[in-house]
């Protein structure tokens, strides 16, 4: 036994570090969070108890042969040719420092074996809280509507509320835009052909699509629509460790905010 880990052994739960039961901890989670990195199953352990750091994670993981290789399909869902009135992009004058100050809107699609769904998404850009979406088999400006009217009615819509989203149709559309306006919600837009803009919004598609789409590869709507609101509520939002907030889920930080302003 080397000496860090000698003296590891010796704390208080030191038992933990012992390669046999951090294997298998890790076997448990590395199964449960299929495409979790080094770094955030790291973390995961050690909300467990157990000490180990993100090297002796890394080589647990290869040498059980525990790392998984992300596929890679994309279909285009923006739609920007239209005539409907673009917004200026925002978000270099904003500095998020709190909840309901910016929402982030997304679109993704769901291969099936026969066709698409759509999902539409709304984001908190401070928590990363999925506040809301809506899954349907077309891409028309309903689905972004269903989408935002769920987070009107979970969030609460503080003065100088941002929104912001690529330049697609259903987000430019009267409809959707009319109802931003009549919240009190001030619209912001990508620039062309900038797809960082909305990167929060990307990884987020990017988390859902690996952990979530692939893994199930739903036979039709009606499996995909209890499934993706199964994985946005209770797993993305209650369990999934952020790095952006100090390895919690979006509903425990939100928690920790709510607790601390009432201290």
């Amino acid at each position: 036994m080397g000496r860090a880990t000698y003296y590891r052994s010796r704390r208080p739960g030191g038992v933990h570090t012992q390669d046999g039961g951090l294997r298998q901890q890790l076997r448990r989670l590395a199964l449960k969070w299929p495409v979790y990195g080094y770094r955030r199953l790291t973390h995961a352990l050690r909300r467990y108890g157990f000490v180990a750091n993100h090297k002796r994670v890394r080589r647990l993981l290869r040498e059980e042969r525990l790392v998984h290789r992300r596929r890679r399909r994309f279909v285009r869902t923006t739609d920007s040719r239209h005539g409907c009135p673009i917004y200026p992009n925002l978000l270099p004058h904003l500095r998020v420092s709190g909840l309901d100050q910016l929402w982030i809107a997304d679109l993704t699609s769901i291969r099936l074996p026969r066709g698409f769904g759509y999902l539409a998404v709304i984001l908190d850009a401070y928590s990363r809280r999925c506040s809301g979406w809506a899954l349907e088999r077309s891409l028309e400006t309903g689905l972004a509507v269903n989408a935002l009217r769920m987070a009107l009615n979970r969030r609460r819509v503080r003065p100088g509320l941002g929104h912001h989203s690529d330049r697609g149709v259903q987000y430019a559309s009267a409809t959707y835009t009319e109802l931003l306006k009549a919240s009190g919600i001030r619209l912001s837009m990508s620039r062309r052909g900038n797809p960082s803009d909305n990167a929060q919004a990307e990884s987020f598609i990017k988390t859902l699509t690996y952990e979530e789409v692939y893994l199930w590869e739903y036979e039709d709507l009606a499996e995909a629509r209890p499934r993706s609101g199964y994985f946005l509520e209770d797993v993305y939002n209650r369990r999934r460790l952020h790095s952006a907030l100090g390895y919690r889920p979006p509903a425990e930080f939100e928690q920790s905010l709510a607790e601390a302003t009432s201290a």
